[in-house]
């Protein structure tokens, strides 16, 4: 479906450099960067319990171009068992150029706004990396006037909660890959049915659009649906989790913790007419959105039960929220501890 070298390539050339500094002060981002990695993991693990025997490792920094690369390279690795060769029919190299083509737009736009990654499925041997976007941490930190130093700890306590959560609870990987393969395969079904079942659906689906849920959510079949109600499920809880514990540690350890959260979250919901209506094309708003409703699920939860309570839900597949579960964590907490 999607040529991710072309991907690559195209949002590679089209991203746009980063800010102008001098040589020092971008080499210092990105030692800071790379051993702060070391320190944030520390705290975090202080913090949850997760992954206390695993080695501590240094993040890999990169510049814009470097992470549309790697993200081409993980996307590719992530779904393309779900989408094999020998599906693609004589239009499949065609197709998939434009694909690429249009997914390198998207990346080229994306790498000036992402500050880090755990990609589970990238790195040298598909073992995952910790990514972070030194020109785009530098220009975060300068355009809300915050510590530099504190900004980059900061952001690094959110990066390494994204890795243990990968790295120290095992299952986890591969059951999120099968997950995106399901919703994937399903999706590539519906392409090579028809658009039949698709029309079919439609006029249903825009009598519910006013209740706040999306075109492309309500013209799923009840079997794609219910896949992508535990991704969505497991994607804010992964992000809330990760945004609640870094302004958990951040008292303790960055000074200025209130001052960012602050300003990071109004920069989240910034910017101009242009900017708005891409985030909202592409997600981004929805993704915002994951990170508060998560936040106050695992805030909930560790409240109601401590952290040891809430780290039931590294045990299996099971003891995951499920979608109603997120916006209703007493719910959770009644079914994992009665």
């Amino acid at each position: 479906m999607v040529d991710w070298d072309l991907a690559a390539s195209t949002g590679a050339l089209l991203v746009r450099g980063g800010p102008q500094v001098p040589r020092d002060v971008a080499e210092q981002a990105v030692v800071d960067l790379r051993e702060l990695t070391v320190e944030a993991e520390g705290h975090v693990r202080g913090l949850t319990g997760l992954g206390r025997d695993l080695p501590l490792l240094p993040g890999t920094v990169v510049d814009r171009a470097g992470w549309v690369r790697a993200a081409a390279s993980g996307l590719d690795a992530l779904t393309g068992r779900a989408l094999p060769e020998a599906q693609s029919g004589p239009l499949g190299p065609i197709l998939a150029g434009g694909a690429g083509v249009q997914t390198g737009l998207v990346l080229s736009f994306l790498a000036s706004r992402v500050l880090g990654q755990y990609d589970p499925f990238g790195g040298p041997e598909r073992e995952g990396e910790l990514l972070l976007v030194a020109p785009n941490v530098v220009a975060a930190e300068r355009a809300m006037q915050v510590p530099g130093r504190d900004f980059r700890l900061w952001v690094c306590l959110h990066e390494c909660t994204h890795r243990l959560q990968f790295t120290a609870v095992r299952w986890l990987r591969d059951y999120f890959a099968d997950e995106v393969e399901r919703l994937v395969t399903g999706i590539a079904g519906n392409s090579a049915d028809g658009l039949s079942d698709l029309v079919g659906r439609l006029p249903e689906a825009l009598k519910q659009r006013g209740k706040g849920v999306g075109i492309a959510e309500l013209l799923q079949s009840p079997k794609e649906r219910a896949v992508f109600d535990r991704l969505l499920a497991l994607s804010t809880l992964l992000e809330g989790h990760a945004d609640y514990v870094m302004d958990a540690v951040g008292p303790q350890v960055v000074p200025s913790v209130d001052t960012i959260r602050s300003r990071f979250t109004a920069r989240r919901k910034g910017g101009g007419l242009f900017d708005r209506m891409l985030r909202a094309l592409l997600g981004m708003d929805a993704k915002i959105r994951q990170y508060e409703e998560g936040a106050k699920f695992t805030k909930h939860v560790v409240d109601a039960v401590g952290m040891d309570g809430f780290n039931a839900v590294w045990r299996s597949p099971n003891t995951l929220p499920t979608r109603a579960e997120i916006t209703d964590p007493a719910a959770w907490v009644r079914r994992l501890h009665g």
